[in-house]
């Protein structure tokens, strides 16, 4: 192991160097994202569902950085807040890298996070950090219209909520099972809360759900089933997440092209948060700034297709600096509360069973 003054050493020179923490090189950033601490704990312990290739990517810099070890866990967000509700009393990690607002809403609530106000916090909007900086936003995804490029023009595809009712796309709607899929809720979510928001009321939007039913083909098990039933033309139509829809056309070369909703469209906010009592809390505040560095941003836009919830990231990917993102108005913390009741009254009364094929493997 390296003695402690080598630590320091490469810590301190880790921040100043081209602004690496926090792009930038002041002493004021460098204060602020313990630069000028005492030396660092040994490691760094990292529970995400990032998935293993980046994990490991940045796990490689971050120990070539920082010469201190950094130990992940990849499992899913929702798995990520029970363990750490169940760890509460002997809390094994440190930093919490990877899941949606709602998620990190509910660990705040129940006072699992540490406050962490990062050394770039002027960088992000309000909508993409608690109030109280017990979270930040890391990356940002909005919901689009998909549509199958080989079928669709870009002119005819829908380019509002709305138009996919246009009883001509019957039958040409492919949608990933919602109950089953975090993004789809938050879509059929943010739809009934358009409404919900003035009357209270959910039932402008189950009327809404209604007739996207009537023009929906099937349900599909899982994404894959969707990717492929809308590349094969069985299905011209869905809605999804944006930066998968970008991946899949670029790097599998399916033929996706999509529509961002005119009138506004649900934006899910990926966090990071350092947990309450983190064994290594040092080390915890240098992996938070390390991985919201410009040059981290960027690498994860460019290999990773996450968009930056900083505004001050430059020469991003086309898709990302041409696309003007108009994010939907929503209560987070009431939409978390209605979610359950709506989508069972969907799955319910809504949906038609003939189409649901989440049974099927």
């Amino acid at each position: 192991m390296k003695s402690n003054w080598l630590i320091l050493l490469l810590f301190v020179t880790g921040i100043t160097l081209s602004g690496c923490m926090a792009g930038g090189s002041g002493d004021e950033e460098a204060s602020s994202s313990g630069g000028e601490k005492n030396d660092l704990e040994e490691k760094v312990v990292v529970y995400s569902p990032h998935g293993t290739d980046i994990l490991s990517d940045f796990q490689k810099q971050f120990e070539e950085e920082y010469g201190i070890k950094m130990e992940f866990l990849d499992m899913g967000s929702q798995e990520i807040l029970d363990r750490v509700r169940s760890e509460e009393n002997n809390t094994q990690a440190d930093v919490w890298w990877g899941a949606p607002q709602v998620n990190f809403n509910q660990a705040k609530d129940e006072g699992l996070l540490q406050e962490y106000k990062p050394s770039y916090a002027d960088s992000l909007d309000d909508l993409y950090h608690d109030p109280d900086w017990m979270w930040s936003g890391t990356s940002i995804t909005p919901q689009v219209i998909l549509y199958n490029t080989k079928e669709i023009s870009e002119e005819e595809a829908p380019s509002d909520w709305d138009d996919l009712l246009d009883p001509k796309w019957k039958d040409d709607i492919i949608i990933r099972y919602p109950l089953a899929s975090g993004g789809m809720r938050t879509i059929f979510s943010g739809i009934i809360y358009d409404t919900y928001k003035d009357s209270e009321d959910p039932k402008e939007g189950y009327e809404w759900l209604k007739k996207l039913d009537s023009n929906t083909k099937e349900y599909s098990a899982n994404p894959e089933i969707m990717y492929n039933q809308v590349a094969k033309g069985v299905g011209t139509l869905s809605v999804w997440n944006m930066p998968d829809t970008v991946q899949l056309a670029e790097e599998k070369g399916y033929p996706f092209g999509y529509k961002i909703p005119e009138s506004g469209t649900p934006v899910l906010t990926e966090g990071i948060a350092i947990i309450k009592d983190a064994p290594h809390p040092k080390a915890a505040e240098a992996f938070y700034e390390f991985v919201n560095t410009p040059e981290a941003a960027k690498l994860l836009a460019e290999e990773y297709y996450r968009i930056p919830t900083r505004d001050d990231i430059e020469n991003l990917p086309a898709w990302i600096e041409e696309t003007d993102i108009k994010p939907m108005d929503m209560d987070w913390e009431l939409v978390e509360e209605k979610s359950d009741e709506w989508m069972d009254y969907w799955d319910n009364h809504i949906k038609s069973t003939d189409k649901d094929k989440s049974d099927e493997s």
